[in-house]
């Protein structure tokens, strides 16, 4: 695996910027506000939880970082990756509720797709995903089917295939959603000890507050508007409090 993005870049290194950034879907009297107009930063050694109920903007709020929304209000750049402020695929990782593989496929091709499908040697997309596995603890399943996996192995398989691609940052979308608590709380360990070691920045959307408290910065979203308080941990929203309030 590449070296740890530590000794790439400063740990003040801003990865993603949201300027009053705001997504609504649809148009007129059914127009839904999923984010209001927020700001936030995320930087290069940074923990943080987005925490909310179901239906409070968590999941579009991480679209939007992750480059997979456009805001229908606001700019969302990613400073810390090109020179011109852009993002390319392999820069960030994003990790589903749902494990989404594909089923003909075993586990060490189901790591290895993003790559492949990059265009990289199979020899060597086998290889960075064979590592991907024994990263999250997964290696010793590498030839099995995703119906031969438990939720628990599935959900690791799905992030070792975000990791083949050596992301500096990791958005985690509800990563524990489907999973009991005990096998949860090993996803969040996966997820924080592969951040670590891998030197990528870290972000997970939950509603479960076992999972917050176990990350230094913890953000809220309520009804599309977050809040980035000051005592959550690294400061990773510049000088805003709330989210909406430049």
């Amino acid at each position: 695996m590449n070296a740890p993005m530590s000794a790439r870049a400063p740990a003040d290194t801003v990865l993603v910027s949201c300027q009053n950034v705001a997504r609504t879907f649809g148009r007129g009297a059914g127009a839904v506000v999923a984010v209001h107009g927020t700001y936030c930063l995320v930087r290069a050694h940074d923990r943080v939880a987005v925490m909310g109920p179901s239906g409070s903007g968590k999941s579009t709020l991480l679209h939007l970082m992750a480059g997979l929304e456009r805001p229908t209000g606001g700019t969302v750049t990613w400073p810390g990756f090109s020179a011109d402020g852009g993002l390319r695929a392999r820069d960030v990782g994003v990790v589903f509720q749902s494990p989404s593989l594909i089923n003909t496929l075993d586990v060490a091709e189901n790591a290895g797709l993003p790559l492949v499908l990059a265009g990289r040697p199979e020899a060597e997309a086998r290889r960075q995903a064979l590592e991907a596995l024994d990263l999250v603890g997964a290696g010793d399943l590498m030839g099995k089917l995703p119906q031969e996996l438990s939720g628990g192995q599935a959900q690791r398989v799905a992030i070792a295939r975000v990791l083949a691609l050596r992301p500096r940052l990791v958005l985690a979308d509800e990563p524990t959603g489907q999973l009991d608590r005990v096998t949860g709380r090993y996803i969040v360990d996966v997820l924080l000890g592969v951040a670590d070691q891998i030197g990528a920045a870290l972000v997970v959307s939950t509603h479960d507050p076992s999972v917050g408290e176990r990350f230094p910065a913890r953000w809220t979203m309520s009804d599309g508007r977050l809040t980035v308080p000051f005592d959550s941990g690294p400061p990773t929203a510049g000088a805003t409090h709330r989210g909406d309030t430049p």
